[in-house]
């Protein structure tokens, strides 16, 4: 297969990603536990009757007792998939699972896909309404114009429930917020703008809709579409639609029409917008070139010929995304929480101006952490607000909910809304913050890393992906031809531009035996051959050394042997840091809580003194992801019951960090449920760490791998790791068959370290 216009991945790469495991990107699982027969009995016969009979009486009560309120239906015909056109219902689900998903990912909503073999609008509509009682909101997502706007408003019609058609409204809110800030910075009043807006689809008729309920003047907007300039009396290529934003105006043209524009919004296609028309337009003009997945006019064609413009695109490469991503999870979590009958302009003016405003405000450190590093600051170059920023979650659901509730379509107003705001955090995905801050960070600080298990496919596609998404320079380990074959079977051109070095590189290979020889001479009196035949014959030792001579920034490698085979061998090549012990931390996420657990893969049994400095040391590190460390050293038992001899020597663990009177909390022994679980608390009032730890140290290397593996394989948890903490240089080992992703991640953080940690000292 050929490559796609995404470098990211291969098509064979994304086949391969939607059929593995199991087919597809969603499943349903069970909320209650099904392991007995009085489970069984109360989840269906008899036990199902009774909320049965409560929702017959009060249909109201379904919310109380089904999945209803936090279910989104996501439905398509399939008529205008993304940018593909017309291919059909079946061909739209891989789009719809995928919207489920970021449902679920971004704002905790399930969701399920359904997909309408039918064109006809009407059909779709009855369809929509016979099945839409088992749903709390609807998205409509991929249906052409007219059609989109034709069963949407019926169904808002007909249905007591949020309908929302995210291609017009999400996209209309995201732009809405940006144009607000735009003019805020460039000094202009949303009533006098003269706005031209070229394309007259779903998305721009939404959009100018929206410009027009948030103060716009509908005199000052000239609209055009293929045929030119929306004006009254046009017949050709006119609609209901269209008609509605006609203007009594003598301009006919693009050209005619940008003269001396405040503001041009594109969603139209490549290049329709020329460098000579932006030099015509206003002072300061707004900009928002929204093609995808080519922008009418690039910022640097603009900047050409302007430095005064704001731009926004729909591109993650440019500043200020106009995406989507920011609004429809979080639109629709405000409206089901209140139990919205609906999504009015109100909820969508509330939900673009929280936007705009979360775009004003001071960004705190740790949304500077979730970001690599950088704090943007509001200006041209942040009117929008990280598509990953933490606080969307708490700040948007919470304006449209108010905003429900203001204009009387909620049904279950919230009383408590700092109480809400809280509980909206903790629906976050920690490892999404976490990830794209040090990629964001990475990105603008490009290091070289080595993979050492060049031959490997899953290395070899976590190698090329790292490239891909500019993450960094990726340099591989093995043999040429071996790798060439490999990249072949990936689906990319044998020839792909990636760098590859072994042994046979003479003038390296001596200098790296010479880096050996005065290292391991005397620390373990190996002769000059034995330090040469290391360096030809073991790629994990070519790869160390490459980062000890300066040739490469960090590795990653390991995926093809056990973690203590990959260790002995960079322990013969780099030293731990001077005054650091080392060990292995996994960060483990599961249902929105984030805890890191060490020591995972170095030592069997850390003693006491092992242990308060792996404490310290994994304290520093969590600090550099963004958290506040709090330490739990673990154990079978609570605070000394039952009394063991290992018990004794985890307390005295804590009693070294005592008398080291750190700047970290902490406290032990306790049992893992006691330390995770707040349920806890009353038990044990005395300690600021029962159900607030989020580093856990671990008696034991066998009970660390245990539980985090068990945790991988059993239960709905992410795992990233193991991080080798306290070496001397960003080398990473991964685990045996790590997948491509746990690659990229280790990759991203051998990087991230490379740059925020000064290994000299």
């Amino acid at each position: 297969m050929k490559k796609t216009k995404i470098d990211h991945y291969t098509d064979k790469e994304a086949l391969e990603f939607h059929s593995q495991k199991k087919p597809g990107k969603i499943e349903i699982i069970s909320s209650k536990t099904m392991t007995t027969k009085r489970d069984l009995a109360l989840a269906y016969s008899p036990g199902v009757a009774a909320p049965v009979r409560a929702i017959s009486e009060n249909p109201e009560a379904a919310y109380d007792y089904t999945s209803k309120g936090n279910l989104v239906a996501v439905i398509s015909n399939g008529s205008a998939i993304l940018g593909m056109g017309n291919l059909g219902a079946l061909a739209s689900k891989p789009v719809m699972e995928g919207k489920a998903v970021l449902f679920k990912r971004f704002a905790d909503i399930d969701s399920i896909d359904l997909e309408i073999d039918c064109s006809d609008t009407n059909e779709i509509i009855n369809s929509i309404k016979n099945f839409a009682p088992s749903f709390g909101g609807i998205n409509l997502e991929d249906i052409a114009a007219p059609d989109c706007f034709i069963i949407e408003q019926k169904l808002k019609e007909i249905l007591d429930i949020p309908v929302f058609h995210d291609d017009q409204h999400g996209t209309a809110i995201i732009t809405t917020a940006a144009l607000i800030n735009a003019l805020d910075i460039s000094g202009k009043s949303i009533k006098e703008i003269k706005v031209v807006v070229n394309g007259a689809g779903a998305s721009a008729i939404a959009c100018t809709e929206l410009f027009k309920n948030s103060g716009v003047q509908h005199e000052n907007v000239i609209m055009l579409d293929r045929k030119g300039v929306i004006y009254n009396g046009r017949t050709e290529g006119m609609e209901q639609w269209k008609s509605k934003h006609a203007n009594e105006t003598k301009l006919r043209t693009l050209e005619e029409a940008i003269k001396d524009a405040d503001v041009f919004l594109g969603l139209s296609a490549k290049g329709a917008l020329k460098k000579e028309l932006v030099k015509t337009m206003a002072k300061n003009p707004i900009i928002f070139a929204c093609a995808n997945p080519d922008p009418e006019i690039t910022p640097e064609e603009i900047n050409e010929v302007r430095d005064d413009a704001i731009i926004a695109t729909g591109r993650s490469d440019y500043p200020n995304q106009v995406n989507n991503l920011i609004g429809f999870p979080y639109i629709f979590r405000g409206a089901l929480d209140v139990r919205s009958k609906t999504i009015n302009e109100e909820m969508k003016v509330a939900a673009a101006k929280a936007i705009a405003n979360l775009a004003r405000e001071d960004v705190p450190d740790e949304v500077v952490a979730a970001m690599g590093g950088e704090r943007p600051h509001y200006g041209k170059d942040y009117i929008i607000p990280s598509t990953f920023d933490p606080r969307l979650i708490s700040v948007i659901p919470a304006a449209v909910a108010k905003a429900a509730m203001d204009s009387g379509v909620a049904r279950k107003p919230i009383k408590d809304f700092e109480l809400y705001k809280d509980q909206l955090k903790q629906r976050l995905d920690p490892t999404v913050t976490i990830m794209q801050g040090i990629n964001s960070y990475i990105k603008k600080n490009q290091k070289k890393i080595v993979f050492a298990d060049g031959e490997d496919i899953n290395t070899l596609k976590a190698a090329i992906a790292f490239k891909s998404s500019k993450l960094g320079i990726p340099i591989l380990v093995g043999k040429k031809e071996k790798i060439k074959e490999q990249i072949k079977k990936i689906g990319y051109d044998e020839n792909f531009d990636i760098e590859i070095v072994n042994s046979k590189d003479t003038k390296k290979r001596e200098k790296y035996v010479q880096y050996l020889f005065k290292k391991l001479q005397r620390e373990q009196g190996l002769l000059e051959w034995d330090c040469d035949r290391l360096v030809r014959n073991d790629r994990v030792v070519w790869a160390s050394c490459m980062v000890a001579c300066g040739d490469a920034d960090g590795a990653v490698t390991g995926n093809t042997r056990r973690f203590g085979a990959s260790l002995d061998k960079i322990k013969q090549v780099v030293n731990p840091r001077p005054g650091e012990i080392m060990f292995g931390l996994n960060l483990v996420v599961h249902k929105g809580k984030t805890i890191f657990v060490a020591d995972t893969s170095v030592h069997e049994y850390p003693g006491s003194d092992q242990m308060s400095e792996i404490a310290i040391s994994a304290a520093r590190v969590v600090r550099l992801f963004g958290f506040d460390p709090k330490v739990a050293f673990v154990s079978h038992s609570t605070f000394g019951q039952p009394v063991t001899s290992r018990t004794k020597h985890i307390k005295k663990a804590v009693d070294i960090l005592k008398e080291k009177n750190v700047d970290f909390e902490f406290d032990g022994d306790m049992q893992p449920d006691v330390a995770l679980n707040i349920e806890y608390k009353n038990l044990y009032p005395f300690s600021n760490i029962v159900g607030n730890a989020n580093i856990l140290i671990m008696p034991g290397q066998h009970s660390a791998a245990i539980s985090y593996k068990m945790m991988k394989e059993l239960g709905d948890t992410k795992v990233i790791g193991p991080l080798l903490i306290g070496l001397g240089l960003p080398i990473e080992i991964a685990p045996l068959r790590t997948s491509t992703s746990e690659l990229i991640n280790l990759a991203s953080i051998a990087a991230y370290s490379a740059d925020v940690i000064d290994y000299k000292k």
